[in-house]
């Protein structure tokens, strides 16, 4: 299968390499001209995943036209916010004759506005088309190393084009999983961010392991109870792009979204840390689309809510944590799996 990546950040750069690595035909779709003549001369991605090597045999260019030629599946590696544009720009971009059978977001977002997931926004623009997102527990330098990880690809139906992606993704270090629960994918994707930041205020303050262990228990039975109310699948959550990216990104010292909260934790105002910022901390759009969602389908959410506080509000963390820790006593619930 014939591959095109569109977006040259580290995500698209580090899947486009994956790629590669595993025998396909990948040409990477930088959105600068100029980037793409960098990344061609340079063989080396040093303003997005320094250190990894592009191999010669990836194609790079800022044609999209030229690249969408002969394409079988496109990936999307921009951020939510820009997916709309993005999926203009690959409409327009079209040929005649196209032999195009899939486009997967790699993005982990909604849709400020609308609310809408991902594929929804994929869908209302490409209507034609089979879209789908991949996500999971995955570090663009590590993938692009080849350490082993694990994703799943989701659409909402099993078809042959779903099982022959995921066979051309999958290798010795990257296994791919497929499910039809489109939602509960990109919502765990979403979700996850959010608690992220959550997770790093706890690192900036300081406040040890037993805080955080707490926190992320209720993170999930806070998702769950959002994904499953928005009309995902309970065990979704339990999955890779559930509580596997959720205890990735809330742990790993190279999560942009928990790094954003440790130095919210440590004082740092959250608009100023976004407006001098090169790279995306999709929680933060994310967090309001959310919260925004969730008073509107009157969906309880304490820790999401508290965490819009801190970065809409002025809010401090060591008080948003105060008002979690005073909430009403209950007993705890935590919606069982599906039964597979």
């Amino acid at each position: 299968m014939k591959f095109v990546v569109i977006g040259a950040g580290a995500w698209g750069t580090a899947f486009a390499v994956h790629l590669v690595r595993t025998g396909r035909e990948v040409t990477l779709v930088p959105r600068r001209p100029e980037q793409a003549e960098a990344l061609a001369a340079n063989r080396e991605n040093a303003e997005y995943l320094p250190g990894i090597v592009l191999p010669p045999a990836l194609h790079i260019t800022a044609d999209l036209a030229r690249a969408l030629a002969d394409a079988e599946v496109v990936l999307l590696a921009c951020p939510s916010h820009a997916l709309r544009a993005t999926c203009g720009r690959l409409q327009a971009a079209r040929p005649a004759e196209l032999r195009l059978r899939i486009v997967v977001s790699l993005a982990k977002g909604l849709e400020l506005g609308t609310h809408l997931r991902p594929s929804q926004v994929m869908a209302g623009v490409l209507p034609d088309l089979l879209v789908g997102s991949i996500t999971g527990p995955t570090n663009a330098a590590e993938v692009a190393r080849g350490l082993p990880a694990a994703m799943v690809l989701a659409a909402l139906r099993d078809s042959p084009c779903v099982a022959e992606v995921q066979a051309a993704l999958s290798d010795a270090n990257l296994r791919v999983y497929t499910t039809t629960d489109l939602a509960g994918v990109e919502f765990g994707g979403c979700l996850k961010n959010i608690y992220a930041i959550a997770a790093g205020c706890s690192d900036g303050l300081r406040l040890g392991d037993n805080t955080k262990a707490a926190l992320l228990t209720r993170a999930l039975t806070e998702m769950v109870r959002v994904g499953t109310a928005l009309g995902a699948r309970p065990d979704t959550f339990y999955g890779l792009s559930g509580f596997g990216d959720l205890v990735a990104t809330c742990h790993g010292g190279w999560s942009r979204n928990r790094e954003f909260g440790q130095r919210l934790g440590e004082g740092a105002n959250a608009a100023e840390l976004i407006a001098h910022r090169k790279t995306v901390v999709e929680g933060y759009r994310t967090t309001a689309a959310f919260a925004g969602l969730c008073a509107a389908q009157g969906i309880d959410a304490p820790i999401l809510r508290e965490v819009h506080a801190i970065l809409y509000e002025g809010k401090a963390p060591a008080a948003a944590l105060t008002a979690l820790m005073r909430r009403g006593l209950k007993s705890e619930t935590t919606p069982p799996p599906t039964p597979a």
